[in-house]
């Protein structure tokens, strides 16, 4: 068994341009991360800069000390769910179903029996919107607020002292094994809690991802099938129903994960993968169209890389990427963005300044992992020996 550890980052949503099929999802001009630098006076990221990031953003071009690259995703698709998959080896040949009219009578209908409600709302729209406009009317009634958007997924929204948040995590539960199968099959259910009064109403860090099962053997259940460590910090867990991990760490916000990241990367106690994702970029900027906003997030964890490669072991390997964009500059929609994500890679005993091209597939990160880590890879081209 290996004593080698793999620690992978993904930073939600902070893309690196259109992808060349971002028409089709009407993205086109998307570009997470330029259009930050180009919106924000001052804005710097000099430690992602000197993984690589500054190199593939043409910012400069001083002797990186990391591999850098960018990925194509295959799946069709721009959510969460199909791009952690995808980086762990398992590419959707078949996208997950999206509404964009709203969810059909018999899957409301099924939701309204199983839990002998009404459900407010059923449309897609922003979440912070529709518990502004229905946030009133579900204190009144009791109702859940029902809504989707441009991703897969089935949201219930509910006030912490109308529905309580255990309940809440039930319904979603419930949704998700007897209600949103088969051809209703949604990439994630997610609990949206949130308190306050009309007017106030504030989402509170206690969401939760429900996604499907992985349809498929995965680099997690790979390397956990071979003894050892798999552990989550973040919605990884979520994402993958649990599938493969052996420990996992839910986390409020980016700080608490980068902390906890950090905190086991000092560990000695474990071997194999930590699988990190940091959702603050995405959901409380990204949608909302908060550059400002999303640019202090970058910054604040770029200040923690020093601490994080400071704390690897020599034989420790370091991937930071992306699983979708989410340009909080883009007028079109306010979704993901359909594009590529960076690909930055680091290890004390590994070669820097390698430039690793356009991946095509995120898949090519999972099999740098199991390539790392002693074992062949089940999907995608690894890297490592472009960077020994």
């Amino acid at each position: 068994m290996t004593d080698k550890r793999a620690i992978v980052i993904v930073l939600d949503s902070v893309g690196i341009g259109e992808a060349k099929d971002a028409l089709l999802y009407g993205d086109t001009g998307a570009d997470t991360l330029r259009h930050i630098y180009k919106s924000v006076p001052g804005f710097h990221l000099p430690h992602l800069e000197e993984l690589g990031l500054g190199y593939l953003l043409n910012l400069h071009f001083d002797n990186p000390i990391g591999a850098f690259g960018i990925m194509e995703e295959k799946a069709k698709g721009k959510d969460s769910v199909s791009g952690h998959w995808e980086m762990m080896g398992l590419t959707l040949t078949k996208p997950f179903p999206t509404y964009p009219h709203g969810f059909p009578p018999e899957v409301i209908a099924a939701f309204e029996r199983r839990f002998n409600t009404k459900a407010l709302g059923n449309r897609p729209e922003s979440g912070t919107t529709i518990i502004a406009e229905l946030g009133e009317e579900h204190m009144r009634t009791g109702y859940p607020i029902v809504y989707t958007s441009a991703d897969s997924v089935f949201q219930i929204a509910a006030h912490n002292d109308v529905i309580p948040l255990e309940k809440l995590y039930e319904m979603c539960e419930i949704s998700r094994r007897e209600i949103l199968v088969g051809d209703h099959l949604v990439g994630r259910v997610i609990a949206r809690p949130f308190t306050g009064t009309p007017g106030h109403f504030v989402r509170t860090e206690d969401r939760r991802d429900y996604a499907a099962q992985p349809l498929g053997p995965t680099t997690l259940t790979q390397v956990s099938g071979a003894g050892l460590d798999v552990i989550a910090v973040g919605k990884t867990w979520d994402l993958f129903n649990g599938d493969g991990f052996t420990q996992h760490f839910h986390t409020g916000n980016n700080q608490e994960g980068t902390q906890k990241t950090i905190e086991l990367v000092k560990a000695d106690t474990w071997h194999g993968l930590l699988f990190t994702n940091l959702v603050d970029f995405d959901m409380l900027y990204g949608h909302r169209r908060n550059v400002a906003g999303y640019a202090v997030a970058l910054e604040r964890f770029d200040e923690a890389i020093p601490e994080l490669i400071g704390s690897m072991h020599k034989d420790d390997l370091l991937i930071i990427s992306a699983d979708h964009g989410c340009d909080p500059t883009f007028t079109g929609h306010t979704d993901h963005t359909r594009e590529y994500v960076p690909l930055l890679a680091y290890s004390p005993s590994l070669r820097g300044g390698t430039y690793l091209g356009v991946r095509e597939g995120f898949a090519d990160l999972g099999a740098t992992v199991s390539d790392h880590l002693g074992l062949t890879p089940i999907a995608g081209k690894s890297f490592l020996g472009d960077i020994r």
